[in-house]
């Protein structure tokens, strides 16, 4: 993998989107993990302006550490970082608590959090005009599904979902990105507790770019990387409906 060429490429492509659409620059959303780290020094990158947006909701301290240390990092690296931090608990909790008790559950909420950072992250864009800049990578956006709709699914643009998850903490190593984000375990940071993404996805993400690409005889495969399928194929077809466009009833032209 040629890795300073490919983080070169997604340079250029962000600053050229940037200037056709007439935009100032770009907001991403800091978790404390690689994607986001990766992503939002790769917009510091353009030398365009670039707003870090951390968004904690009943977060892990560890998460909030590392999404702190990595806001740092970059303002120390690139004059062009503007850092804020918005604590979206209150926000969350307002709402979980408005709403009615059987509708509460966990996947629910947490999908919530999503979807209320997205909105967070929509008013400085507005504002500002910037790009929403994309976190997810190529196993979340195109794999698995594995995001929330109009949550962090909710973005203007991907400069990493053509990315493997492998990819990414190359492209991050080579970049000089934390130590301690390249080594966490990746979690999405919407249960308020410490499960990782394996724990939800019941795979790592090394097995499940291997089942991406497989195209082999099943028959000869272990028995775990016959169940890793599985959870890919399952994953796959279970969140088609984000991963495909939104579907339009078209209207025959003789009803018209």
């Amino acid at each position: 993998m040629k890795t300073i060429q490919i983080i070169d490429h997604i340079v250029r492509w962000l600053t050229e989107y940037a200037v056709q659409n007439k935009t100032n620059g770009f907001v991403v959303g800091i978790s404390g993990g690689i994607d986001s780290a990766l992503t939002s020094t790769l917009c510091a990158k353009t030398g365009l302006p670039t707003a870090v947006v951390s968004m904690p909701i009943h977060q892990a301290i560890s998460e909030e550490k590392r999404a702190l240390a990595h806001i740092e990092w970059l303002k120390n690296k690139f004059e062009n970082v503007a850092d804020f931090e918005v604590d979206l608990t209150e926000t969350f909790d307002t709402l979980q608590s408005s709403l009615p008790k059987s509708i509460r559950d966990q996947l629910s909420m947490a999908n919530s959090r999503a979807r209320i950072r997205m909105t967070t992250l929509y008013a400085f864009a507005g504002n500002m005009n910037y790009l929403v800049a994309g976190t997810g990578n190529k196993v979340e956006d195109f794999g698995v599904g594995f995001y929330t709709k109009y949550g962090d699914g909710g973005v203007d643009l991907s400069p990493i979902a053509d990315l493997m998850k492998s990819e990414v903490r190359l492209c991050a190593s080579t970049l000089g990105i934390n130590s301690t984000i390249l080594l966490a375990k990746p979690t999405d940071g919407l249960w308020g507790d410490d499960r990782s993404d394996e724990d939800q996805l019941g795979a790592s993400y090394d097995e499940l770019e291997w089942a991406m690409e497989f195209n082999g005889n099943e028959d000869l495969l272990s028995n775990r990387k016959k169940e890793v399928l599985t959870i890919y194929r399952h994953r796959n077809q279970a969140n088609q409906h984000k991963m495909l466009a939104i579907p339009v009833c078209k209207i025959p032209s003789n009803l018209k």
